[in-house]
Formats: C-alpha cells, structure tokens, sequence
C-alpha cells in the first residue's frame, strides 16, 4: 500500500542492478540471493553470491571498484551505507542499509 521516496527507490534499483551485473560479470555462478528486510525506519538489502570472490583491496587499488564506489556514493547520499563481504574462492554479499523517513514513505495512487 505505500511506496519509498523516489530517491530511495531509484537507490535501491541502481545498487541492485550494479551487485547482479558484478554476479553476471565476474563471479562464475548462475545465481544470486537477493534478501529484503525492513523496519519502520531502515530498508536493508543483501545480494550474496557463492562465487569466485575477490579481494577487495587489490581491486580498489587496481582502479577496478568503480561499480563498487558507486554502489557506497549512492547509498552515502541518502545518509546509509553499503559494505562488502567477500573474499578469492568465497563468494560476494553485497549489504546495504537505507534509512526511512516518515516523509519518504508515500501512499500508492
């Protein structure tokens, strides 16, 4: 019956999109999980995979973690926040934490 902010929404669709196109890109599995939870304040969301993995600071360090900076700006500008959890031979999970105002919730049309 009620809807995010469209920030918070465009927010959450971007991150999503970015995590899965990495899953299809990089991490050598047909599957993602995407896990949804939320409270009266904060959206959380995850997309875990069981694939290759990475490590982390040789990536950033390398140039390679644009999809992954824009991931953490996109989430920062909304005041949340996005980690990775990942390392070689153990997956990806992809964690991120919005906050929900009483403002930014809508009623639907």
């Amino acid at each position: 019956d009620r809807r995010l902010s469209p920030d918070v929404e465009t927010a959450v669709y971007r991150i999503v999109q970015e995590a899965l196109t990495n899953v299809v890109r990089h991490a050598g599995v047909l599957r993602a999980i995407l896990s949804v939870w939320a409270s009266d304040r904060t959206l959380m969301f995850s997309v875990a995979d069981g694939g290759r993995g990475f490590n982390m600071d040789a990536a950033m360090n390398a140039g390679a973690g644009g999809g992954l900076t824009g991931m953490r700006e996109r989430a920062r500008a909304l005041g949340g926040s996005v980690t990775f959890e990942t390392m070689p031979g153990a997956g990806t999970a992809v964690i991120a934490e919005l906050p929900i105002s009483h403002g930014a919730v809508t009623a639907m049309e």
